[in-house]
């Protein structure tokens, strides 16, 4: 390796290796070793800072933990969903660091004998397809508190704030194989899993608030000219909370870790591993510290608490509510309902717009609306994202808070396959009813978007498309039939979308002489 000259060497190839640890923030009501309330949960979001706190979040002497029991079912639940075995037996250990956000000097957290083992993860491929992405480990800790530099009214401050609010707040870590060889497979698995665990229950997911943090660790093998292999050193880059910074911060540094050999020549090897943060306006990573190795930490057993003792049954218990994740529900959303991927991804990327959705469908399916379920399913997510999600863009929200209920959007329906208001009375219609409770059909009256069934005003509509379109009536006469679409949408025009297509096109053909 001395022999190489690295500011000269030709690179063949890179290979990018990529390994993810991810930071989840459960949701109980409660910390995890104590009963003062949890800032993860919505009811505690925003509270003012050291407000939740306690003895044992403090660390005062003689305070003990007691472990909760609805983070430990939490946990599993990720664990099940991701593949994992569950051991029937795991421990808490204690990680020793120093911190100014940690009151003991020591984390309570599980080392050899986690919760959660062995999984595995099938995601939509970058390439195309799927790849399978192995899960080692998820194991249950405590977060630590926050350091802040604004002092309250937004005045900046020179030194540092404490805030132990976070202090406490159940963590699950789940940490992947060194899968990854593209940035994108990355993120695709990072959304997939913030996905699955608010679909559980177990998280809101605010990446703002810090209830998902990511940290790749990334190196590459370089293959020179002469058939050399090379690894640089692992790089973690810690506590990224959104996936723009995740995807920035993998391509940043497969450029950034060739330049470094090229400039120092070190590879990987003992000592030789970095953390790094990640700076949003300049778009690199920066130096924190050298890697830790575990043996840093001096950790042993956590004399405080008992073990985790996990028997069938209540393996099984937890397992049986689990609910169906998100890969199955897009699948079945393709299969049974005939959407295409794009659609089925984009209802089921937020959870409460699924639900939602879930609860139009069976409006739709019990007021027989349509004859089928496919038929029903596939119209209900063509209405919500055509005039749903459009108005939710515009306000800023998701579909599910425009106000509109699952049984208007069923009536809506049943007005446009009665051929009661036509395709484009039915996006109007959609609006005016997220502002009222009242019913679809006397809105629809109220506001003029009935269909017109006036033979005599049809005609007049008619007669008018076709002297304000003579081009396309006479490519019509001529039999190319593919004109007629822009005489059907000048009628429509005209008539405010009060006229029925079919009708429309029956009268334009009768017209015309086709």
């Amino acid at each position: 390796m001395a022999s190489v000259d690295t500011k000269t060497a030709k690179i063949t190839r890179t290979s990018l290796m990529v390994g993810l640890e991810i930071h989840i923030e459960l949701a109980t009501r409660t910390k995890m070793f104590t009963r003062v309330a949890n800032a993860a949960h919505p009811d505690n979001f925003d509270l003012p800072p050291n407000t939740l706190i306690d003895p044992v979040v403090c660390a005062l002497p003689g305070s003990l933990p007691v472990m909760n029991r609805a983070a430990v079912e939490m946990s599993m639940k990720v664990g099940l969903a991701l593949g994992c075995t569950i051991p029937r037996h795991s421990k808490w250990d204690r990680k020793n660091y120093y911190y100014p956000d940690l009151p003991k000097g020591y984390q309570i957290s599980q080392y050899d004998e986690p919760l959660c083992v062995d999984g595995r993860v099938e995601i939509p491929a970058h390439a195309g397809g799927t790849r399978v992405i192995g899960i080692i480990r998820a194991h249950l800790e405590e977060d630590t508190g926050k350091l802040g530099h604004e002092l309250p009214g937004g005045g900046s401050y020179a030194g540092s704030l404490v805030d132990l609010n976070r202090a406490g707040t159940p963590l699950l870590e789940v940490v992947t194989a060194p899968d990854f060889d593209h940035a994108d497979d990355v993120v695709t698995f990072a959304q997939e899993l913030r996905n699955i665990c608010r679909f559980l229950g177990v998280t809101e997911g605010i990446m703002q608030k810090g209830h998902m943090r990511f940290e790749p660790n990334i190196n590459l093998t370089l293959e020179l000219e002469d058939g050399t292999q090379i690894k640089t050193p692992i790089v973690e880059v810690k506590n990224l909370n959104s996936f723009r910074a995740l995807k920035g911060a993998i391509e940043h540094e497969t450029i950034r870790q060739v330049e470094e050999w090229r400039s120092s020549g070190r590879v990987m090897g003992r000592g030789m591993k970095q953390t790094r943060g990640w700076d949003d306006v300049t778009l690199k990573t920066l130096l924190q510290r050298e890697k830790e190795d575990a043996h840093d930490y001096r950790y042993f057993p956590e004399p405080d608490l008992v073990p985790v003792e996990v028997d069938e049954a209540w393996r099984a218990s937890v397992a049986s509510g689990l609910p169906e994740l998100p890969l199955a529900r897009r699948a079945r959303y393709r299969n049974d309902y005939g959407m295409s991927d794009v659609d089925a991804r984009t209802i089921v990327d937020d959870r409460d717009v699924c639900f939602f959705f879930e609860r139009c469908v069976g409006e739709v399916n019990d007021a027989r609306v349509f004859k089928d379920a496919k038929t029903a399913g596939y119209a209900t997510g063509k209405l919500m994202l055509n005039a749903g999600a459009k108005r939710a863009n515009e306000r800023g929200c998701g579909v599910h808070e425009l106000g509109i209920d699952a049984a208007q959007i069923a009536s809506v329906l049943a007005l446009r396959e009665q051929g009661t208001i036509g395709p484009q009375a039915a996006d109007t219609l959609f609006g005016l009813l997220c502002a009222t409770k009242d019913a679809a059909l006397a809105v629809a009256e109220s506001n003029g978007l009935l269909v017109v069934r006036d033979e005599g005003k049809l005609i007049e509509w008619v007669d008018a498309a076709i002297a304000a379109n003579a081009q396309a009536a006479d490519d019509v006469r001529a039999g190319k039939m593919a004109a007629m679409g822009r005489l059907v949408g000048a009628v429509m025009r005209l008539s405010g979308g009060k006229a029925e297509a079919g009708s429309v096109t029956d009268a334009l053909k009768s017209k015309l002489g086709q």
